[in-house]
Order: structure tokens, then sequence, then C-alpha cells
């Protein structure tokens, strides 16, 4: 079951840059200045806000495994749905003609821990119903991990603007008190400049509202796509998880291979799941169930003809 995980996702990289590009170029054609839209105290309030909310609301182990769940979202991907399908075949053909005991010796060799593991349990377990107990509760940890990878970046996407705004109120507050606090009486009206006082209030306002374009930008444009990627990654991967599932028991209920191919191909998407070949005992598949029924009266009628 391989994922192709040695490769990196072009697709994030890609799209971050792209958003950042975009941004960049509006606010250059716009006239305005690049610096303009830098203040590390904003950027503080911003990320520090929505660290500080996320360890309050998750586990700190949760948040600081933060790193580890970015990794997965710039990992490529391909599941290989026709692969392990075809492997899922070859094991359910050993099984039938030498016994499930004989997929013990092809443990060692195989690369997928869940896979592995499955067919370690049907080997050991009889009833079919405590099997697919078992797979399933492997399953529902293994998607309860991956939710609360997403949820951490959702959580993130609903703080980032509300600490964005926060942060311009704040800057709201410190500018009119500093446009206040000039006192009264004549002699410091006489060395007032209102129109430089206004500039001054103008600059602060455009300073203040700067911590809301970084919470905004952040929610949408790094922490609800990376949630979001999560969640496909992780429906991608139970789809697979499924497919393993499935055929663990048909291999285990000793069903026959033509008929658990073609089972497990309804779980694969619609553009693998026509014009595929899988071999079975070197000879092409077959598609319809009636073919199905003709090869199982052939082979029932083997022995007869040998007599």
């Amino acid at each position: 079951m391989d994922t192709n995980k040695g490769t990196t996702d072009l697709g994030t990289l890609i799209g971050l840059l792209a958003g950042l590009g975009i941004i960049l170029i509006g606010i250059i054609q716009s006239g305005g200045k690049l610096y303009w839209f830098f203040n590390f105290n904003s950027l503080l309030i911003v990320l520090g806000g929505t660290f500080a909310a996320t360890m309050v609301n998750l586990p700190l182990r949760a948040v600081g495994n933060i790193f580890n769940v970015l990794q997965n979202v710039f990992r490529g991907e391909d599941y290989d749905y026709i692969g392990i399908i075809e492997e899922i075949v070859q094991k359910a053909q050993k099984a039938r003609k030498d016994g499930l005991l004989s997929l013990e010796a092809d443990l060692p060799m195989m690369r997928d821990g869940f896979f592995k593991n499955g067919i370690e349990l049907a080997i050991n377990e009889r009833e079919s119903s405590r099997l697919r107990t078992f797979l399933n509760l492997e399953m529902n940890n293994i998607s309860s991990r991956h939710v609360a990878g997403q949820e951490m970046f959702l959580y993130m996407a609903s703080y980032a603007p509300a600490f964005g705004m926060l942060g311009t109120v704040l800057g709201l507050i410190i500018m009119m008190n500093n446009f206040s606090s000039g006192g009264g009486g004549m002699e410091i009206t006489a060395s007032y400049d209102v129109a430089e006082r206004f500039a001054d209030l103008l600059s602060g306002m455009g300073l203040a509202l700067i911590t809301t374009f970084y919470g905004v930008f952040m929610a949408n444009m790094i922490f609800l796509p990376i949630g979001g990627k999560l969640k496909r990654r992780s429906e991608n991967e139970m789809m697979l998880k499924s497919i393993v599932v499935e055929g663990i028991i048909s291999i285990h209920a000793r069903e026959h291979p033509i008929l658990i191919k073609e089972k497990l191909m309804t779980f694969a998407p619609s553009q693998f799941r026509y014009n595929t070949e899988i071999e079975i005992s070197e000879e092409k598949p077959l598609s319809s169930l009636s073919a199905i029924k003709e090869k199982m009266e052939e082979q029932r009628e083997e022995p007869s003809d040998e007599e």
C-alpha cells in the first residue's frame, strides 16, 4: 500500500506561493509600499494569540505535534488502489489454495502495517465478526487521530481573525488616547499643529488595521486550506483502509478471488474501476457475473472430466 510518501505535494507549495504573490501584486499595483504591511507587534498579537488560544483549547501534546502534522500537508499522495486490490486477490488465491496459515510466511515482506496486522489477525482469529470488530476499531482510532490534526488548524483559522480584530481595537484605543493627551491651555494650543496630529492619527489607524489583515490572511490562506487538505487526505486513506478491511474479511471467509476483486473494485474511484486488469491464476479477470458463473462451473466440471 504505497502512498508515495517520499515525494512533495507541489500543489500546496504552488498554492501558498501563488496566494502570497497575488496579494503582493495587488499591493504594488495599487500604489502601496510593501513595508507598510509589515508590523512586528501586529504579527505577534495574531500569531501569539492564536497559538495561546489553541493551547488552551487542546492538550499541549497535540499543539506540540503541529510540525509533524504539517509534514503530511507537504507530502505527496498517490494511493495505489489497484495495487492493493491486486495484492489482496493474490493473498486470497494463496489462502484458498493452501489455507490461511500459508500467509504467515508473507508477513515479513508486507510493507503496510495495517494490512500486515489485519492478515495476522485473520490467521489467529476464527470468528469473522470479531475480526471485523478489531479492524474497524483500529480504523476508528486512526480516524480519530486524523480528526485531531484537522481540528487544530480549523480552530486556529477561527481564532486568527478574532485576534486580528482585537489587535485593531487595541491600536485604535492607543491612538485615541495619544491624540487626546495633548492637554489644555493657550501655550499648548499655539504650538499645536492640527493637520499634523490628524496625519499621525490616520497613519496609526492604517497601522492598527494591519492586524486585521494578518488575521484574515492567515485564516483563509494558511489555516483553513491546511485543515481542508488534511481532511481530504484522511478520507482517501480511510477509503484505502476500507478496501483492506473488506479484503481481509473476504480472505478469512474463503471467498473466491474473482468475487473479491469485483467487490473491492466498487470502493475504488471511477477512473480506476474500468479497463483494469488484475491477473488471477495467470488468466484475465472476468468482469460480468455471468462470466464468473461460467468460470466457477468449469472449475466444478474439471474433476469429473479427469475421471
